[in-house]
């Protein structure tokens, strides 16, 4: 629903309320390399739990899970670095950044959205609401199933990374205490393919939600976060 922060700023550009612009670019940028990221993360983190048959010959002829593990490493750099960034630019962007981080939970109007929300996502109200960032069910969604467990898999990831960087290394110092806090490194091998799983299965739904309400709802989803601008549609 259109917040009387955003009405204002629309008045003072002299606009109808028609359009509102919501995800400015850094933020736009991150989402679309962040979602290649998780392609890239899921493909070959599959391959490093289920590796492809050994084959015979010189392993110089023969480096494919080398080239798998180096890409799934470059894919966690990037994604951890622009979790970093999501976070700092939460900080300094504007109301909308902030959504996924911050849930307002003794909000008792916001828990009435998200039930609203949850009812029109099961087909049990007619008429859609209009909100300018994310809907209420689907901030609770982004800030569970993405925010902290983004955060979850950084830390597993890096502290079974730490295991190949040897003992001192830095990744050794920054998340080598994941491994025995979490019970032994099959349990965070474990903890960490399990939320490969939970993640792909929310981007499915995530990418569901967006094309329905893009239809539905009668306004604009998918193309806000190429332009940034949100349309409302009669």
């Amino acid at each position: 629903m259109l917040s009387q922060q955003d009405m204002l700023e629309a008045e003072r550009h002299g606009r109808q309320v028609r359009s509102i612009y919501v995800y400015e670019a850094p933020v736009r940028l991150w989402h679309w390399i962040n979602a290649l990221c998780m392609v890239v993360l899921a493909v070959t983190g599959y391959f490093i739990g289920k590796p492809l048959p050994t084959v015979p010959g010189d392993s110089t002829e023969n480096f494919v899970m080398g080239y798998i593990r180096f890409a799934h490493f470059a894919a966690a750099y990037i994604f951890a670095i622009g979790l970093l960034g999501r976070i700092y630019w939460a900080l300094v962007g504007n109301h909308h950044a902030r959504q996924i981080f911050m849930l307002p939970i003794t909000n008792k109007h916001w828990w009435s959205e998200v039930f609203f929300e949850l009812r029109w996502y099961l087909f049990l109200e007619k008429t859609p609401k209009k909100y300018v960032g994310h809907n209420p069910m689907a901030q609770l969604m982004m800030f569970f199933f993405f925010t902290v467990l983004a955060v979850g898999m950084v830390l597993t990831g890096f502290a079974l990374y730490s295991e190949g960087t040897g003992l001192g290394s830095w990744a050794d110092t920054l998340f080598g205490w994941v491994i025995p806090a979490l019970g032994g490194s099959l349990q965070v091998h474990n903890l960490h393919r399990l939320g490969m799983w939970i993640m792909m299965t929310f981007a499915v739904i995530h990418i569901y939600a967006a094309i329905r309400e893009d239809i539905m709802s009668r306004q604009s989803l998918i193309s806000t976060m190429v332009s940034g601008w949100r349309m409302f549609k009669d």
